[in-house]
């Protein structure tokens, strides 16, 4: 079965593509003028902005996670406020407060809602695991259903809407872990990792430097919306859909009772919704690369962001220093690629093309 589903998009739609496809090259080169390097990193970024998901961002201070996020700020032509999530941070602080206000001209009372920092297209939440379950609890409901309740009031978000939040790996005192039903909000888990020798090399000479490079805008608020559109009617084949499924489904130990390594090292297995942000993510990596159909090769790319905050491993294997990742690398390895042999585990598909 080929990788094209015999539906084509129409010419309106073929053009709407390869406008997300420039937006995006624009977009990285905007970008350029500041990050040096982290192009997965910014790949995966813009693929849950385009997806109209949300992103959390995992790496030890000073590798520059705050400044990408505000540099992609800059590129956009949307409303952006940052959050520096804090112990003391309640939920008011970030959703909004109603407060009394009198009419000076009758004299009458009445109680005004105050927009909280939600209230923006472009949330940047930093050191999202510093402030309690509360407040967490309060981002989750705009994370989710893009509105905030106060005093019994529904208030809408705008549109388009972002978080895109931040988390230290190492200190873990006096912060406060989000749970498994809030990271399962979050489409993509990125993580950021130290640059290579000459990428580090040209990050300093770069940001020590009296040159501070103009970002210019690439995209405005109605034309991601449009975008976003488009992107969910980019063609899947029936096979995509499936080695999607199962390869979330591959994860389960309760799927798969006689997967002896499931069983030893693995709780809880990737949900539902991650098998739906496969696909999603894997529709707008393909129009990233130039393509206007869906193959199993975007679907194993966006697999370990999509995966790895999915999967909860156990006390086995913590004590043998086993990560969600290693899951993840197994699976990509043992799930076939539309029920084809493999040979040592990889599909024979991959064979002459990367298998990463």
């Amino acid at each position: 079965m080929s990788d094209i589903e015999t539906q084509p998009l129409p010419d309106g739609d073929l053009a709407a593509v390869e406008r997300l496809k420039s937006s995006y090259d624009l977009l990285t080169a905007e970008m350029g003028k500041i990050i040096v390097g982290q192009n997965d990193v910014l790949e995966q970024l813009l693929i849950s902005i385009f997806a109209k998901g949300h992103a959390l961002l995992i790496g030890v201070p000073g590798l520059a996670k705050t400044l990408m996020i505000q540099t992609l700020s800059e590129a956009l032509d949307l409303s952006f406020r940052r959050v520096q999530f804090t112990p003391d941070l309640m939920p008011s602080d970030i959703t909004g407060t109603e407060v009394l206000q009198e009419d000076k001209l009758t004299g009458s009372r009445a109680f005004k809602f105050l927009p909280g920092p939600l209230f923006a297209n472009l949330v940047l939440a930093d050191e999202i695991n510093r402030t309690p379950p509360k407040t967490q609890a309060a981002l989750l409901e705009a994370m989710q259903e893009r509105q905030v309740t106060v005093g019994g009031t529904r208030h809408v978000l705008p549109e388009p809407f972002f978080v895109l939040a931040t988390q230290n790996p190492i200190e873990q005192e006096g912060t406060y872990p989000l749970p498994e039903a809030q990271l399962d909000r979050f489409m993509l888990n990125i993580l950021v990792d130290y640059p290579p020798e000459e990428e580090e090399l040209a990050i300093v000479r770069l940001t020590t430097s009296a040159d501070k490079p103009t970002i210019n805008k690439v995209l405005s608020g109605p034309e991601i919306l449009d975008l976003q559109k488009i992107v969910r009617r980019v063609p899947v084949a029936e096979h995509v859909y499936s080695y999607g499924v199962r390869l979330a489904r591959a994860t389960r130990p309760a799927a798969n009772p006689n997967d002896e390594f499931l069983k030893n090292y693995v709780t809880w297995g990737a949900g539902v919704r991650a098998s739906q942000f496969l696909i999603l993510a894997a529709r707008v990596r393909a129009v990233l690369q130039g393509r206007v159909y869906v193959g199993v090769e975007d679907v194993r790319a966006v697999a370990a962001p999509v995966l790895r905050h999915r999967i909860v491993t156990n006390f086995n294997a913590e004590a043998e220093g086993m990560t969600s990742n290693d899951v993840i690398a197994r699976v990509l390895k043992n799930v076939p690629v539309d029920g084809r042999s493999t040979d040592n585990g990889v599909p024979k598909i991959f064979k002459t093309a990367s298998a990463s």
